[in-house]
């Protein structure tokens, strides 16, 4: 039992495997399937495709847009600090300091921090120092987000409103003086303060604060007199990009051109960016795996500060508006391949339903049941094939009455030739017995008369032939001529010629009879005086021509034309009866050669006729070289025998 299932589960995949030997429904419902569902998939998947890479797109420009707007932000927040280093190079009482006019706070100085050395109070009897505090505090005061700004000169002195020394050391000593020194009057951003020797009196960390510095520069001499030192509040850059959002879960993060972090939320996905994972291009793209989840990074640099702007977010998240589009695609290709599936299948039902009920009846009637009917109303081609079906099968039933009542007839038929074949020989014995006595009496030219008589009616019936000896057809047409000859007496003058090469053939029987009957009848009969009639025979180009001629009346060009017309369709012309006197009624014989000739060996060979009125007629009867008789004429001989 396994053994059947498995066979019949084999056959089955086997046929699924060829798709053209698979039944009309499921190649119906595959078709539908594939004409309807695959292009909704596909056109969904190209929509989800065309979606994520035209929102990724935009995400891509509206993450770089905005950077470049923080940047501009970040920049203008900075170009105010160098433009505040600008006015304070500017001011007549912070030259004087620069270059040691003015007595400030210098390396010895303590301060006043609690805990450390003090040192007398400087006598500032002018108030000088007192100004340029009020100055640089005026700075703070309009712009909040600086924390403080330290003034230091060449010698080491310095001014701040916010600002004092950690130590009494050297504060040209710090680096911060030093990279300004060296930028020798260039704006520089030096990011979170490190390792220097200054601090506030707020105490800021040095991750709060950011820091610039310009260095003045003696423009006679090119000599560095002093540098200002200005420290931004984290808030002013944080203020700038922590509202800033990316998705569900990005940001902006600042960092400065090492990679080291200017800014960075609270929570970042990932807090410094190694140098080596940023391109060398100014602002792009790029994708990095932190922890096991996959980042997308968009950065703009400033060419201000040097800083770079990075986006940063989960390359797997997808934004709000994708998944939205996404949901609906799915659902559409939901409700497409439910409708597809229910469609595909009573579509392929109402198509191949019909047709397998007809091939029930097809099979019914195969098996020999004839009486069954295709019944529906359909108007369609399933419907016109029933109705076809329907009337082929009556057609069918009655060739097969038909059938039956001509097997009837044959049957009869063969009875009566069975009873007939009595009298050819009662009529050649009685012939046979009218020429001996004929003979005996002396009465030669009747006894002459009735042997012709006798071989012109053994070889006509020929034992039921069609394909007869040449000679057969000679003796034949010998012997017509021969009581012809004795019934028109000195009229009639005839001439036999049949070369040696003709003996041996084969020819249709009684197709010179006619032809020569004709010219008897038609020719030498309406003609005035005695006339004569030659008879021939040739093998040339692979074809037998026997050839009648006569002198006698010949006909008209009219006559020989229609004669000529009728002879291209013998049957057509013979169906339909023929004018008293007219072509067809004196030429009904050479049609019926003309018929036999094309039925049995084809329309290639037939009669051809010439005659000229007064002159004669001509008549070339082509036929095929025929060296034995055809098998199928032979068994057609015997079955008759």
């Amino acid at each position: 039992m396994r053994n059947k299932l498995r066979h019949s589960w084999r056959q089955r995949l086997l046929q699924w495997t060829r798709f053209g030997d698979l039944p009309l429904r499921y190649k119906l419902i595959i078709l539908f399937l594939m004409v309807g569902i695959l292009p909704s998939i596909a056109l969904g998947a190209l929509v989800n495709w065309t979606v994520n890479r035209i929102v990724d797109g935009q995400v891509t420009a509206n993450t770089v847009q905005l950077i470049g707007k923080v940047n501009q932000t970040l920049d203008n927040d900075i170009e105010n600090l160098q433009n505040i280093t600008y006015l304070i190079g500017f001011d007549p009482a912070i030259n004087r300091f620069l270059n040691g006019q003015i007595a400030a706070e210098g390396a010895g100085t303590a301060g006043g921090v609690a805990g450390q050395a003090q040192r007398p109070q400087i006598n500032d009897q002018n108030g000088e120092v007192y100004a340029l505090k009020k100055y640089l505090q005026g700075f703070t005061t309009l712009y909040p987000e600086i924390a403080a700004i330290l003034v230091v000169n060449h010698n080491g002195d310095y001014i701040s409103n916010e600002m004092y020394a950690r130590t009494p050391a050297n504060l040209t000593r710090d680096s911060w003086y030093e990279e300004a020194a060296g930028h020798e009057g260039i704006f520089t951003v030096l990011g979170h303060p490190s390792e220097r020797n200054v601090t506030t009196h707020v105490h800021y960390a040095n991750d709060e604060l950011i820091s610039v510095v310009r260095s003045f520069v003696d423009p006679d001499t090119r000599k560095v007199t002093g540098a200002v030192l200005i420290d931004l509040k984290l808030r002013a850059v944080a203020s700038t990009v922590r509202n800033v959002t990316l998705g569900k879960n990005g940001y902006l993060m600042v960092t400065d051109a090492g990679g080291s972090a200017i800014y960075t939320p609270d929570e970042p996905l990932v807090r410094d960016i190694p140098s080596s994972w940023i391109p060398r291009e100014d602002s792009g793209m790029f994708r990095h795996e932190v922890d096991g989840r996959r980042l997308q990074f968009i950065y703009g640099t400033s060419s201000f500060t040097g800083w770079r702007t990075i986006g940063v977010f989960d390359s797997g998240e997808a934004v709000r508006e994708v998944r939205e589009i996404r949901f609906y695609v799915i659902c559409f290709l939901f409700v497409v391949c439910m409708f597809g599936l229910t469609a595909s299948y009573t579509l392929s039902q109402s198509v191949s339903r019909p047709i397998r009920q007809l091939m029930a009846f097809m099979q019914k009637a195969e098996s020999g049941d004839l009486t069954i009917r295709y019944w529906g109303g359909r108007q369609d081609e399933v419907g016109m094939l029933g109705r076809s079906f329907n009337r082929m099968l009556a057609e069918i039933r009655k060739l097969l009455k038909l059938s039956e009542f001509r097997e009837r007839q044959k049957r009869e038929a063969e009875l009566r030739s069975l009873q007939a074949h009595i009298k050819p020989h009662f009529l050649y014995n009685t012939l046979d017995t009218i020429h001996w006595m004929a003979k005996k009496k002396g009465a030669d030219d009747v006894s002459d008369m009735v042997e012709s008589l006798s071989r012109l009616f053994r070889i006509g019936l020929s034992k039921g032939d069609d394909i007869i000896p040449m000679t057969d057809e000679w003796t034949h047409i010998s012997s017509y001529l021969q009581i012809q000859k004795t019934r028109y007496r000195d009229r009639l003058t005839y001439e036999l010629d049949l070369p040696k090469e003709a003996e041996g053939l084969y020819v249709l029987k009684l197709v010179l009879q006619p032809i020569v009957e004709n010219a008897i009848y038609h020719g030498i009969k309406a003609r005035r005086g005695p006339g004569i009639i030659r008879v021939s025979a040739e093998v040339e180009g692979g074809v037998l021509r026997l050839i009648v001629k006569d002198n006698g009346a010949g006909m008209s060009q009219e006559r020989l034309n229609a004669l000529r017309c009728q002879l291209q369709d013998p049957l057509e012309a013979m169906d339909h009866p023929p004018e008293e006197g007219g072509p067809a009624s004196r030429s009904y014989g050479m049609l019926n050669v003309q018929a036999r000739l094309a039925l049995t060996f084809g329309e290639k060979y037939g009669i051809s006729i010439d005659s000229t009125e007064g002159t004669g007629t001509s008549v070339m009867i082509e036929h095929p070289l025929l060296h034995t008789v055809p098998a199928q004429r032979v068994q057609d001989g015997r079955d008759r025998e």
